[in-house]
Order: structure tokens, then sequence, then C-alpha cells
């Protein structure tokens, strides 16, 4: 499952969750089912995608209203009308799959890439703008704010072939086997179309999709490219389910042919599963899958060719290295993004830019809003935390403009209902759905002369145990003035509840430590959690002791 985007984004990529429907915007990388999983419950109006992407989760998700969707192309621009500020949103293509891209979002919250499932070649690289993309020894002129990326193999440190590549391997391996009589592909997934395309073209034959057993793959081939397919079992070529069950079906069909005194079937897998999981692994075949250059067979008879769509650890160190981000952050919670090499190095370095991009990130701002006078291009703040000043300045970024593409602009978004969070308020703050709360209603029974309940809205929770102390204490005086000793304990009592509720439904933690959903989200977002802030009475009294002092 893809990762939730963060609460200072207006947007959600991938993510059909009740949090995410409650984004303004939502976009969709491509079609495998992983990233539209929970669409036809909490999928809202607008979902940005390509048209075929579109139409292959219609099919998919046959429930859904198509006018849901708006189109974006490889190559267009969108301007997109948001109440926090409009933003340009850039497809490109992710080299994944049928229908599948990347999102360049621009912005007032900085210059994101969110690359869905992708697999970063130079050639896929060099389709991105020219300010984004370093040259030898240099940084780009624009460096992206954050990458978020997917880390699928970022662990697996061999290098891949080319997609070309492996393709011409299916192709040698058939080749090298005339007396098949049978070739069985196990190409059912959405992206391993271009290698039934070619072995259709170069051997001249189509391939069989059994429609009963593989319903959904057939109408997606039928789409893409329908040319090459048949219903006739009689064709060399046929397409066989991958996983799971895999390995049963190829021992069966062997013994079959075996049985029938016909020549072993070829059964041909194109995957990089294989390669990089231990899935079926023996011992004495480990140096096999270090040959990247020819098709490796397996003990139950089924060759391996590694076919990837996803990028390897170095493609995506050397993509880093090109695109030289500020920060990067794991799309794929199996391999965070901090293991790789180029955000060991590059991105813990600089404090102060850590500070800027994580208000930026968590939605958090030391101002409620600029005057009149104030200029709008940077904002700047300081704080004092264990007498280290501090200094954080956000720079708004300038306008882009992209004359080569197509722009639309797009006027989709309801009214803001986001309210501005203080520095203090937001550094003290747990989670709750991913999302901060910034508002509580907190009944307080009070002892009052009407014996009514008042209730408290708040947005800042340490306000709440102000007010409680202050009501607290005019109550207690009110009532020694009126009552005997009996009535004032038990309206102390009676406060007591009040303020013990209050403590129960606040996030705020009294332990000199974050809470612990706080915690886990700065862990899931692959950033280190920061110092805790001291309280507002204890740089009270370290002030007032110094005056003492002096």
């Amino acid at each position: 499952m893809p990762i939730e985007m963060p609460r200072g984004l207006p947007f959600s990529v991938d993510t059909w969750t009740p949090c995410s429907k409650r984004k303004r915007h939502h976009f969709l990388t491509h079609a495998h089912k992983d990233h539209a999983q929970g669409i036809a419950a909490h999928a809202s109006y607008p979902i940005y995608s390509t048209l075929l992407t579109k139409t292959l989760i219609l099919q998919y998700y046959p429930q859904l209203d198509g006018s849901m969707f708006v189109g974006i192309e490889v190559g267009q621009s969108l301007i997109v009308e948001d109440p926090d500020g409009d933003f340009i949103v850039t497809a490109f293509d992710a080299n994944h799959c049928p229908g599948s891209v990347m999102f360049l979002f621009e912005g007032n919250f900085g210059n994101i890439l969110h690359t869905g499932d992708c697999r970063l070649t130079p050639e896929c690289l060099q389709s991105l703008p020219d300010k984004y993309i370093g040259k030898t020894g240099k940084q780009p002129r624009c460096p992206l704010d954050y990458i978020f990326l997917d880390c699928t193999f970022g662990q697996f440190p061999l290098k891949m072939p080319s997609r070309y590549t492996a393709i011409q391997q299916v192709i040698n391996c058939i080749w090298k086997h005339p007396d098949a009589r049978t070739v069985y592909l196990t190409c059912d997934l959405l992206g391993q179309e271009e290698i039934l395309a070619q072995v259709a073209q170069t051997f001249g034959e189509k391939i069989f999709v059994d429609i009963a057993n593989n319903v959904e793959c057939f109408k997606s081939l039928k789409l893409i490219v329908p040319e090459i397919i048949t219903q006739d079992p009689s064709s060399r070529f046929q397409l066989l389910d991958g996983f799971p069950k895999l390995y049963e079906r190829a021992e069966a069909k062997i013994a079959e042919a075996r049985a029938n005194f016909q020549n072993e079937p070829l059964i041909i897998r194109p995957s990089s599963q294989w390669y990089v999981c231990d899935e079926g692994n023996f011992e004495t075949e480990k140096w096999r899958k270090e040959r990247f250059d020819q098709a490796v067979r397996d003990p139950y008879g089924v060759w391996h060719i590694c076919y990837s769509i996803h990028s390897s650890r170095d493609e995506l160190e050397c993509a880093l290295q090109l695109l030289a981000p500020k920060w990067v952050v794991s799309t794929t919670p199996s391999c965070r993004a901090m293991e790789l090499d180029y955000v060991k190095k590059n991105c813990f370095s600089n404090q102060q830019a850590f500070s800027q991009s994580l208000q930026k990130l968590l939605d958090m701002s030391a101002v409620a809003s600029l005057g009149p006078g104030e200029s709008e291009k940077s904002v700047i703040c300081s704080d004092a935390v264990e007498n280290i000043s501090i200094s954080c300045v956000e720079t708004q970024s300038e306008p882009v403009v992209i004359s080569t593409r197509q722009r639309k602009r797009l006027s989709l978004s309801p009214p803001s209902k986001r309210r501005m969070i203080t520095l203090f308020g937001s550094a003290m703050l747990g989670l709750c759905d991913s999302t901060f709360q910034h508002e509580q209603k907190v009944e307080l029974p009070m002892s009052s002369d009407s014996m009514g309940r008042v209730s408290v809205e708040t947005q800042d929770v340490s306000s709440i145990k102000e007010d409680v102390a202050e009501l607290k204490f005019e109550q207690l005086h009110k009532t020694m003035q009126t009552t005997d000793f009996a009535e004032t304990e038990s309206t102390s009592e009676h406060i007591n509840i009040a303020t013990q509720k209050v403590d129960v439904f606040s996030p705020i933690s009294l332990a000199n430590s974050y809470n612990g959903n706080l915690r886990r989200f700065y862990r899931s977002m692959n950033v280190p959690v920061p110092q805790r802030l001291p309280s507002l009475v204890a740089l009270m009294d370290a002030k007032r002791s110094a005056k003492k002092r002096m």
C-alpha cells in the first residue's frame, strides 16, 4: 500500500482511505490494484489520471462513476485552483506500465515529484524540466523540495538489465528451444504487454489467452494490444497465470507432456521477483540468480528472465544524484529512503533546512498571517531551543512557466476548511488518522448557581488546562462563600473529574517526550524526531531567575 500524503498538502496520491478522502484533490498514477485499493469505497471528485488508467480502473471497478475522473496525459500541465493557492501539476512517463505517470507538483508547498511506481532510467529522467536535472558535477538550478520515491527494490544491490535487453532474452530463449511444442508465457501482469507484442511480432503468431480463467487480463490486452491475442487454443504461444501456484501449474504441464510422449513445454517467467526474493530458492541455485545475461532454469522447469518495471538500488542512486532533491520519502514502507546512500549523505546535514522543510510538510507555521506591509516572499521566525537560536526562512516558489506543454486551468476545489496551527501548539500535538486534530470540544460539568454544563471549544489544548484551572479556582471561591465545607468538598471532586476528562481527551503527553503516535509519524516519513521545545512556563521562569541574579 502506498503511504498517505502529509497533512500540509491539499492532494492525495494513490491512497483511498477515509483520511485521504478529506483531501480536495486526488491523483492516481496507474491502474495496478495495489494503488487503487479502497477506491470503490472512498473515491471522491476529482480524480486525476490518464485516459487509459481511467478505462482500466472502470473495468476493474464498474460501480465507479466515470465523471469523477479528470484527464491528464504525459507531457500535459494543469493549473489546479485551490483555496490555499493554485498549483501546477504535470504528468511524466513513469516507465512502469501502460498509462502510468509521475506527477510533478509546483505550488506554495514547494516543488514535489511523486514517482508512483516507476523505473527511473536516464531516458525517463530526461523528460523532466531541465531546471530540476543537474549536470555532471553541478547541482540543478532549482532542486526539488521533495521526492516521494518508489523504493520497491531499494535494497537490491545488483544491476538489472534494461527492459529491452530482457525482452531480447525472452526471444533468444524461445529460439534455443525449437522443439518445444507449446511456449507458456507468464505475462498476466499489467506492464508485461510489450513482451507479448514482441514475441507475436518476431514469430508471427498470436498469443492464446483463456478468457474463462483470466478475464481481467484478457480485457486489458484487448484494450492495449488487441491485435496479438487469439481465442484459438492450438496456438503455440499461450498465456499462463503467474503467482500464486505457478510451480504447481508448471510441474503439471510438464508431467502432462511426458505422459503423452511429447516434448516438454517451454515455460518462461519474465519477472524480477525470483531474483530479488527468496521464493522457491535453493542454496545450490543462489549463484544463478546473479546471472542476468541469459535465461535461468529452476528445479521446477521454469525459465526465469529478469524483467523489472521497478528501479534497482543503483538506478535510484543515479537518479537522486541527478535530481539532488532536498528530501526523499519512500512510498514503499518495506524499504525506507534513509537506507539509500544519497539520503544518508545529503538529507540530514542541514538542520536549518530540515526545520523549514518539516514545517511545510506537516502544515506547521510560526505565524498566523502576514501584515499588509510585510513581504509575501519570506517568513522569518526564530525560537530559542536549549540556548540555541535557530532561524528558518520560508521562501515562496517562483511561478513556473511551461511554454512547451499544454496548460489548462481547473477550478474544482471546495472551500478550504483548514485552520492555522501555531508553532508551539502543533509541536505538542499527537496524531489521529494521520492528521492533526485542530479542534476539540470538551464538556466541563460545573457546579454553579444553575448547575448547568459548560461547553468549551478550544484550538490549543494547553489553553484548556489553563481555563480549567481558572474555572476551578473561581468555582471553589464562590462555593466557599455560599455553602458549607461538605458542599465545597463535593464541588472540588466534581471539578477534579472534569479536569481528568480533559486530560483523557488531550493528545498532549505530560511526560518529557512526544506522543507515541507523533513519534511513529515522524519515522514513517523517514525524518528524525526533533527535540521537543521547552514550555513557555519554563522559559519565563528561566528569564525571571536570570533577572534576579543580575
